[in-house]
């Protein structure tokens, strides 16, 4: 299944939104025509992060998803910043990408939605601790 159909779920994903740094907690699926997205986003300023601590950026966050069959839960630090309803998510032929396993993807997508990476500083580091996946039996 093509994207979006086959549903994208971004924990955590950050963009400058008209100028400002941006934490996202996002989900797309299908709607019509190829290549179109329905978006569940929420968009949080970072500014708003350096407000409550002026360190955050040099500690380490937990990002968490709780994926249910009703619903997919994300948290930054036990917040919780997005909660997408998976009875909306439907693609206009009727599956709901958010039914089917899915797998993990981590990277920095340097140059990703159009950017053009020649003018940063490199190099560039992601650091992950560790991804982790529990499932309740």
């Amino acid at each position: 299944m093509p994207w979006p159909s086959n549903g994208e779920i971004d924990i955590m994903e950050y963009y400058r939104v008209k100028g400002v740094a941006t934490i996202l907690a996002n989900a797309a699926w299908a709607d019509e025509g190829l290549y179109n997205a329905k978006w569940d986003e929420a968009k949080f300023p970072f500014p708003e992060f350096l407000k409550k601590d002026p360190e955050w950026p040099s500690k380490s966050h937990l990002w968490r998803m709780e994926w249910t069959d009703e619903s997919i839960k994300l948290f930054l630090d036990d917040e919780l910043l997005n909660e997408i309803d998976l009875v909306r998510t439907v693609n206009p032929e009727g599956s709901n990408p958010f039914q089917q396993p899915h797998y993990i993807f981590l990277n920095l997508a340097i140059g990703s939605n159009g950017r053009d990476p020649s003018g940063a500083l490199f190099p560039k580091e992601d650091v992950v601790d560790y991804a982790r996946v529990y499932q309740k039996k």
